[in-house]
């Protein structure tokens, strides 16, 4: 039976097959009577006068949903087409208006402590819980213990949490949360996008998630400060926009990290790269070239800049610098440096290129920029271009040439009015390898390119491609790319550079033939 089906057989009350288990993404089904027991009752409490204290037209509201649809999980993959109208009026929460009374009502009483600092989360997290158990036993409502501890958590994650994203941040399938709107929230799954079920009650609910998100890590959002970049406690990267810039209402956006770093061998088993491309990697990183990753948004440039990171020795002080702290090195001397907007009085504003100057002055074995975007670049190639080798960073481009040109347009931001040949020679000088990642129709993040910088030749920039994609074997039935990375032919220039360094890479590496692992110790 389809989704489709069994929604619509619920909604008239037969149930589904016993062979078709079905459960809730907000309740549990853990009592005697099922889901549809707790439907029943939910019905027969809208046929009662509402409750004391209850707005009518809060009750009225919540007597035309039907709660048999508060479970769907609307996937736009696997979901029959729905009509317009249907699409704009996603299911009702049947207890939304007892959540936002009960939200309310502890922001009544404890409004004053959510910021006393004296408290720490678990000691704030214990007395919001020992205040709703009591709000929500105030409310008579026919609940099981199992369905009034679940509401207890949903109303506390509405309060303290995120909200209705807290279920989706917990998914580790979910790669990606976008907020486009208080009742319109998709996910990325699988390298493919889906819209969920799950909504804020309302503008007020999503602005309030926003603020405590942007608060923790010391920025603000507000008329006139209308967009941010933050980040969760794990390091997952936020970006938020509210109105007047957003005509809609706020939006959210949320790119989910792993909560282990993800290792070469992880991307290896995803077929975003081959052992053969690992091991170039490794030893360009060993041997301090300086590289630089391209690829357009969402490839995965940071999450392979983290396993690039991983190549580098541990006896080596590294500095990283970003925007917002994204990067998950796991050696021990690091030094992580964070830029800063600048405050409600126009002020304070440390830039990536002020920090990419003051770690000049920090004695780095390796200096790690998140991503170059602006005049920042100028003083990066000049730091790999004056002894700190070995240097990595991202940047957005859609090839390796398109990457060289987009440094060249960065150097010119930077006010300098160099000429343009002295630019491409600074850049052709710095810069060792460029490795080109991209995501591809079946949503697999996949390297495409391990280019070489040659040099110059007259004015132009010289590339030379080790490893490139073979697209010629198309797509199978699945809709998955066939095709793989392979080998030029060609012996790179820098294969002398990794030589010195001590380092020995078979000339079969870049042949296109296989070859034993084990002569060259593996892949760390």
């Amino acid at each position: 039976m389809s989704l489709y089906e069994r929604l619509n057989a619920r909604k008239n009350g037969q149930g589904a097959p016993s062979s078709e288990p079905e459960s809730s993404p907000m309740l549990p089904q853990d009592s005697s009577e099922g889901q549809l027991g707790l439907n029943a009752r939910l019905s027969a409490q809208r046929a009662e006068p509402p409750a004391e204290g209850m707005d009518e037209s809060a009750s009225a509201a919540q007597s035309e949903s039907d709660p048999s649809w508060f479970i769907v999980h609307r996937d736009l993959e696997s979901a029959p087409p729905a009509s317009a109208s249907q699409s704009r009026n996603p299911p009702v929460d049947p207890l939304a208006a007892v959540k936002e009374k009960a939200a309310q009502e502890l922001f009544g009483r404890i409004g004053t402590r959510l910021n006393d600092s004296s408290l720490t989360e678990e000691q704030l997290h214990d007395l919001a819980r020992k205040e709703l158990a009591e709000i929500v036993a105030g409310e008579q409502l026919a609940l099981t213990t199992a369905e009034r501890n679940r509401l207890i958590d949903d109303i506390g994650a509405d309060v303290l949490g995120y909200g209705p994203l807290e279920s989706l941040l917990a998914d580790s399938s979910v790669s990606e949360i976008m907020v486009n709107r208080f009742d319109r929230i998709y996910v990325e799954r699988n390298g493919r996008l889906q819209e969920t079920a799950y909504r804020f009650t309302g503008e007020p609910q999503l602005r309030r998630v926003i603020e405590r998100i942007v608060a923790r890590v010391g920025r603000r959002i507000d008329e006139s400060s209308p967009l941010v970049d933050a980040r969760l406690d794990d390091g997952s990267r936020v970006n938020a926009i509210i109105p007047p810039l957003a005509v809609d209402g706020a939006s959210l956006t949320i790119r989910k990290f792993a909560g282990t770093p993800y290792t070469v061998h992880d991307l290896i088993n995803f077929g975003s790269l081959t052992r053969e491309v690992a091991t170039v990697l490794d030893a360009a990183v060993q041997a301090k070239l300086n590289i630089l990753v391209s690829g357009g948004t969402g490839t995965g440039k940071t999450t392979l800049l983290n396993v690039l990171s991983a190549f580098i020795p541990g006896n080596e002080r590294i500095i990283t610098i970003e925007d917002a702290v994204e990067l998950q090195l796991q050696q021990e001397h690091v030094v992580r440096l964070e830029s800063r907007p600048p405050n409600i009085e126009g002020r304070g504003e440390i830039t990536i290129r002020d920090l990419v100057r003051n770690s000049l002055r920090m004695r780095p074995d390796r200096i790690v920029v998140g991503e170059v975007r602006g005049a920042e670049s100028l003083d990066m190639l000049q730091a790999m271009n004056t002894g700190h080798e070995g240097s990595i960073s991202t940047l957005h481009a859609n090839s390796p040439r398109d990457a060289v040109s987009r440094m060249e347009t960065l150097v010119l931001m930077a006010g300098m009015d160099l000429p343009l040949r002295a630019i491409r020679e600074q850049i052709a000088s710095a810069i060792d390898v460029i490795v080109q990642i991209s995501r591809h129709k079946d949503g697999v993040r996949r390297v495409t390119h391990i280019t070489e910088v040659h040099g110059m030749e007259g004015d132009v920039i010289t590339l030379q491609d080790a490893f490139s994609f073979d697209y010629s074997a198309g797509y199978d039935q699945e809709g998955r790319l066939r095709g793989r990375i392979r080998p030029t032919g060609v012996r790179p220039r820098f294969a002398e550079r990794i030589a010195d360094a001590g380092i020995v890479l078979p000339m079969s590496l870049f042949q296109d033939q296989i070859f034993d692992f084990d002569e060259i110790g593996g892949i760390r």
